[in-house]
């Protein structure tokens, strides 16, 4: 790597030695340097391994160490030369603290496998686990050995929850052979005049003639009954291989613990890598719990209303589910896998990513373009790319460049590899542009679901949007797609070009852990720094902000909508019936408009850039309508006019009682109670 030790050192504020072949004839500087107390940072992960060992090694070693990759990722490049501004940043954010630990999720597996499919298929993968697993077969079709070395059960499947460690299969014994008397003499299937018997031991109800000469032959084993009913029976289960074609679950991430393996695959390095993995899922298992939810900020539902469902929406594991008669959702942490698309498309920040948290994320970003920019880099590129797939097309395009077959990642783009490339939204997105990023692509790869790729492009559209009618012209943010290295290289080098304007940086700020205060801080940044701003800016319906539009002639002021906004942006005014609105508060959740009975509400989608945009202001208000006895106000004359419409037929308000729907809450209680009073004084 054509490296600059005094370009990095200047940038980095330190003194650097260059230690070119560190991992062998200078492993000795390595080990003085972790005796020194002091950060350690190497820039060097293929022999990641050995410096862990050689640490362990070294008396005396006290360092923390951490390591980065600077080489395919800026070393290995066509412009590799020019590439120091972003080599000085990646090694910057290497030295940042290890974020806070996260809370945990606990599975435990004690090896109990449950193998669905053909019988045959499924006894021989059961060969290849029973050492180690204790294997049962469910099974339906198919020949199987006639020795019978595994319980095997038989039916039809009722459903198959759960995950790793808490599977439960419920299925009902319809077979009239029950497989545990079976001794698989095949007298039975030998009787059959039909042939509805195969050697699965299950019969073929639309073939069988009810002859029962199965039944005589199986007298002795007494394993064959058409008399018995369909029982019911369940059993659980740590692990599950799916051996059919259709898989038990649907959604595109299945839980932890599932494996599904068509016939197809059944056989090669698919089914090879399923097994190892199988094999080694026994013991006690922790995995971070990716997401933090608070219920007062949640815009789902309200008083049975259903606003909001992005979360429940966009999940791939179907993790998130709607807690009914609690307006909130549910999350089930067993399920969750850490995508973090929910927390994307959350409007309020309800629901917020952990691993690691936003400000964590937010520290990061800034460490890298503000050093990207000390070293004299220009029009930075942020790539947000996965820790697995991404990571690995990323590295492959390096060692292409390496040898000549690819250009390798520009100089201007930095790679910054996160869990799910799902877990960053609008609020760092912008929060990056704000503090100098020319442009932000975000790499999709085979890992992402349908739903992830929708979520990312609308919310993108958003983001463009504001950036647009703000005035920063051109384009900055990207859904870059690739499913091979030379796919990748190409999107890297259009991207190294695709950069949009941005505004002048005067200081960096932290991002927030709450998603809305971030957000609210890259917007005034961008507006402070914005020319010619026009009034508002219409935004997609995917938007966070907005307007809402109330119909006067249809609005009675029953103020339904205050009590269901989650966001505090609808309220009343104590001393007048008015209905206020702060638009800066707006999620655009659609609570109010679910909630309206009058149908009086619509949402406009946009920013809007005066003052007003902070300032609660008046929708709507009405007339006060004064008590008819004690003339103290109790509605709006609007109001009372609709009400005595839609209550004149009834009984209880017939003649003068119709009166007292023009009286307020006390007045019409002591005019019933005089009513009664005269009543029992005439009857007396």
């Amino acid at each position: 790597m054509p490296l600059d030790p005094q370009a990095l050192g200047k940038a980095l504020d330190e003194n650097l030695t260059l230690h070119s072949t560190l991992c062998r004839r200078e492993a000795g500087a390595y080990q003085q340097a972790i005796k020194t107390g002091e950060d350690v940072v190497v820039a060097c992960t293929q022999e990641k391994r050995l410096f862990a060992e050689l640490g362990q090694q070294t008396e005396g070693a006290v360092s923390p160490i951490r390591f980065v990759n600077i080489r395919e990722t800026g070393g290995w490049s066509r412009d590799a030369r020019s590439a120091m501004p972003k080599l000085a940043a990646l090694l910057a954010a290497a030295k940042l603290p290890e974020p806070e630990p996260v809370a945990t999720v606990t599975y435990k597996s004690t090896g109990r496998l449950l193998l669905v499919g053909p019988l045959e298929l499924a006894e021989r993968f059961a060969a290849g686990l029973a050492d180690t697993l204790d294997v049962t077969i469910f099974s339906r079709g198919g020949s199987g050995a006639q020795e019978r070395r595994y319980p095997v059960m038989g039916g039809r499947i009722e459903s198959l929850s759960g995950w790793l460690g808490a599977f439960r299969l419920s299925w009902s014994q319809d077979n009239p052979i029950d497989l545990d008397l079976c001794t698989r003499c095949n007298a039975c299937v030998a009787a059959c005049p039909e042939q509805a018997i195969g050697l699965d031991y299950q019969v073929d109800a639309a073939a069988c003639k009810s002859h029962r000469d199965c039944v005589k032959a199986c007298g002795v084993a007494g394993a064959i009954d058409f008399t018995r009913e369909p029982q019911a029976h369940s059993d659980d289960f740590d692990l599950v291989l799916d051996l059919r074609q259709l898989p038990a679950f649907a959604q595109h991430a299945p839980p932890q613990g599932y494996f599904h393996l068509p016939p197809a695959d059944a056989t090669g390095a698919k089914a090879l890598e399923t097994l190892l993995k199988l094999r080694e899922l026994v013991g006690e298992f922790e995995k971070p719990k990716f997401f933090a939810y608070k219920q007062k900020l949640c815009a789902h539902s309200r008083n049975q209303a259903v606003g909001c469902n992005a979360c429940i929406e966009i999940c791939s594991a179907e993790a998130i589910s709607s807690e009914k008669g609690r307006n909130q959702i549910k999350v089930n942490p067993n399920l969750c896998v850490g995508c973090g698309a929910c927390t994307t498309v959350c409007p309020t920040g309800a629901l917020t990513y952990t691993y690691p948290r936003a400000p964590e994320q937010g520290a990061k970003l800034k460490t890298l373009l503000a050093t990207y920019e000390r070293a004299g880099g220009t029009q930075p590129v942020v790539l947000v790319h996965s820790q697995e797939r991404g990571q690995v097309l990323v590295e492959e395009v390096g060692r292409a460049a390496r040898v000549g077959k690819l250009q390798g990642v520009p100089a201007n783009v930095i790679p910054l590899p996160v869990w799910h490339t799902a877990s960053l939204g609008i609020d760092l997105w912008l929060a990056a542009v704000a503090q100098g990023a020319a442009h932000v692509a975000v790499l999709a790869t085979s890992e992402e679901a349908p739903q992830y790729l929708e979520g990312l492009r609308a919310q993108m559209a958003v983001a463009q949007a504001i950036l647009n009618g703000l005035g920063y012209a051109g384009n900055h943010l990207t859904l870059a797609q690739a499913g091979d290295a030379a796919a990748l290289d190409h999107e890297m080098q259009a991207l190294a070009r695709r950069a949009g304007a941005v505004p002048a940086v005067r200081g960096r700020f932290a991002v927030a852990a709450e998603k809305r205060t971030t957000l609210e801080l890259s917007l005034d940044h961008l507006i402070d720094q914005a020319r010619g701003l026009p009034e508002a800016i219409a935004l997609p319906a995917a938007s966070p902000f907005g307007n809402v539009l109330v119909d006067k002639e249809k609005c009675t002021l029953c103020l339904s909508c205050v009590s269901a906004c989650p966001a505090s942006a609808l309220g009343d005014n104590p001393q007048l019936p008015q209905l206020r609105f702060t638009e800066k508060n707006c999620v655009q959740c659609g609570l109010c408009v679910t909630t309206c009975p009058e149908d009086a509400i619509t949402l406009q989608p946009r920013l809007l850039l005066t003052a007003e945009r902070k300032q609660p202001r008046v929708l709507n208000e009405m007339k006060p309508y004064g008590c008819v006895r004690c003339g103290k106000p109790f509605g709006t004359l609007k109001g009372v006019e609709a009400m005595l419409g839609k209550l004149a037929g009834h009984s209880m308000f017939q003649g003068d009682a119709i009166e007292r729907l023009k009286m307020c809450g006390d007045c019409r209680v002591i005019d019933i109670y005089s009513a009664q009073n005269e009543s029992r004084i005439t009857d007396q």
